[in-house]
């Protein structure tokens, strides 16, 4: 039947033509469905990972990247970059520019990209760099296509698919394709896929993902982390290779096996000088704790933080010999060393991973893999707890890790036994600020206070650093700290900053005039003159997300006001005390001999709560702020 023959080539060619026409319809920003524009800066037209596993030691990404950018914030949305070292490289790259009508403008090849370093000043010794495109756009919206292929011979990360990664960023397409060619053990763990237009296709050695039509993401307040709320496909393999180094693992405990046996064996070794140092120093002391913080202490006093980022560097420690002769190392060598001091005194420690920042990030206790972790700190086993060190910090106290690596899952380390647990958590009370002074009227309305306040816990976290501050720097905080009080004079400040209950004190002499409003014979003034909340959450008529309570605190406050003479209290508010499942405010106001005496309470809780308990902690806040204001009225005796 040869009439068939044509008829199958013209077909094949309108295939052809229907998908490269469907390709050139993603570079005419007119195209873009009216529903992915809304509260977007740029739309994701089209993304295409493609990972080939070809061995243990071999692994090649293939992305086509489309991106529309819609104003000057959606810039960078574009992610047109690309990393690379002596075992990254990159096979190809390049990029092209669109108009808002879909004409290409310009060609960006690859000696056009800029070439810089991938890291800091801080940064000693790397040999990471990137390549990123140079485009200052003319006009919007202009639509970039990135094509990038790269062949690494690290298996032990494989890039994770997160299809939305920013605010404001919406998606058409997003394509994630993993092949494990070389059967080395696909794993994978799924996180926030439900509700979403999604399609997948996965076998034991085979990954496949297509997302489709997402809407940007809005912040909101109090809303969980972005990275807690994108949806992503974690993916790690049981044998891999990293920088040379060959391993397997399928849990956290084969995977901290490695960690112990391939990257610190052998690395724990000092000076015959400074082991004699650290048993002269630990001689008369019998406590392991007081052991180990005047090794901590030592190390403070003795080192430096300097990032180490070359090869296999990047995650295992430079050897502790070395830290020890040149007095630097990064997060990975100071741990390591600080623990060798410590072994060389007979206290037990572990080397642990952690994901490090002020927003609380889990290692996934059921799914382990290099992709997870950016930090290392130091453990100590002490009675049925543990000690935490922070060894890059040559400031923070012994056993004070602050809201950097708080209250999350990290692993320890430790010869066939390495474990997930958590870390230290502060709880709400203990995360304290009590702030007392006195008060006194001046004559032309004005006030002075002799102020004394005091954190502990992660308010302490929040506020030591200010003693290493300038002086110009130190009244510019307390301006703004109590902006809500015009013309704030700081004429004097002592700090004192006790490390070993941790504790920091700040001791004031303030004043500031026109405090309070004189009309005729009375005096207006609010009794909360120190510690004013004016913070009330947004509002949201459709709230999306729920309610994150990340960290919780208790303040309390007592400020004792001298009655000017010839004046009585003629009006105060009446005293006030709420209490529910977000915390507790309260506050008295009562006359004493001559004075008068305001006490405050706040304790905001720790939690999670599910968006309709949004506008009851809204209102709670509200309360708080009226409360806050409320003002006392002096009248003149005649």
């Amino acid at each position: 039947m040869p009439h068939k023959k044509p008829i199958l080539s013209i077909f094949l060619i309108l295939i052809a033509y229907c998908s490269f026409s469907q390709e050139e319809s993603l570079y005419d920003s007119s195209t873009i469905p009216p529903e992915l524009m809304t509260k977007a800066n740029a739309v994701v037209r089209f993304n295409d990972v493609l990972i080939e596993i070809e061995s243990n030691d071999r692994m090649k990404i293939t992305e086509k990247r489309i991106v529309t950018v819609l104003n000057e914030q959606g810039n960078l949305a574009t992610q047109a970059y690309s990393g690379y070292d002596r075992y990254n490289k990159i096979k190809k790259i390049g990029a092209r520019i669109f108009n808002a009508e879909g004409e290409e403008i310009k060609k960006i090849k690859r000696r056009d990209f800029i070439d810089h370093s991938a890291v800091d000043g801080g940064t000693l010794y790397s040999d990471s760099r990137v390549v990123a495109m140079a485009y200052d756009p003319v006009s919007y919206p202009y639509t970039v296509e990135f094509i990038c292929e790269t062949e690494t011979s690290n298996t032990a990360a494989i890039p994770t698919w997160r299809p939305l990664t920013s605010y404001y960023v919406s998606v058409q397409k997003d394509s994630y394709r993993l092949v494990d060619k070389a059967s080395l053990g696909l794993r994978y763990k799924e996180k926030n896929l439900d509700e979403l237009e999604l399609k997948k296709s996965n076998t034991a050695s085979s990954l496949q993902y297509l997302l489709q039509n997402a809407k940007p993401l809005a912040p909101e307040s109090l809303s969980p982390s972005l990275y807690k709320m994108i949806p992503q496909v974690m993916v790690a393999v049981e044998s891999f290779s990293f920088y040379g180094v060959e391993g397997k693992a399928k849990n956290w405990k084969e995977f901290g096996d490695w960690v112990y046996n391939a990257l610190l064996s052998g690395r724990n070794e000092i000076t015959e000088e400074t082991k004699q140092e650290v048993l002269d120093m630990t001689s008369n002391i019998e406590d392991p704790v007081e052991k180990a913080k005047q090794i901590f202490e030592y190390v403070q006093n003795n080192t430096r933080y300097i990032s180490v980022q070359v090869g296999i560097g990047g995650v295992q420690p430079i050897p502790a010999l070395e830290v020890d002769e040149l007095k630097y190392g990064d997060c990975k060598g100071l741990t390591n060393y600080t623990q060798s001091l410590l072994e060389v005194a007979g206290v037990e420690s572990y080397y642990s991973i952690v994901e490090a920042g002020t927003d609380p990030i889990d290692l996934e206790d059921d799914f382990a893999s290099l992709e997870q972790g950016n930090h290392i700190i130091l453990a100590i086993p002490h009675e049925d707890d543990m000690l935490w060190l922070d060894c890059t910090s040559q400031i923070h106290p012994f056993n004070f890790i602050g809201d950097f690596t708080d209250n999350r899952n990290v692993l320890i380390v430790k010869p066939d036994s390495s474990e997930i647990v958590k870390t230290t958590i502060y709880p709400d009370s203990l995360n304290y600020q009590l702030t007392q002074a006195d008060i006194k009227f001046d004559s032309y309305g004005g006030i002075i206070a002799h102020v004394t306040r005091k954190t502990e816990g992660l308010r302490y976290d929040n506020r030591f650093s200010i003693e290493r501050q300038s002086d110009k720097d130190v009244i510019n905080f307390y301006k703004k700290n109590w902006g809500y009080i015009n013309d704030l004079m700081v004429d004097k400040y002592k700090f004192h900053n006790d490390k070993t209950h941790i504790e920091f004190t700040e001791t004031l002499d303030v004043s500031a005039q026109n405090y309070t409003t004189q009309t005729g014979d009375r005096i207006l003034f609010k009794p909360n003159a120190l510690n004013q909340n004016t913070y009330v959450p947004n509002r949201y008529r459709n709230r999306k997300s729920p309610v994150d309570i990340t960290r919780g605190y208790l303040d309390e406050d007592v400020f004792i006001f001298v009655i000017p003479k010839n004046y009585e209290i003629e009006a105060m508010p009446d005293n006030v005390e709420i209490k529910n499942k977000f915390g507790e405010y309260s506050f008295t106001v009562r006359q004493e001999e001559g004075k008068l005496i305001y006490k405050r309470k706040l304790l905001i809780k720790k939690g999670e709560y599910p968006k309709t308990d949004y506008e009851d902690y809204r209102s709670f806040r509200k309360k708080v702020s009226k409360n806050d204001n409320s003002k006392i009225v002096l009248k003149a005796i005649n």
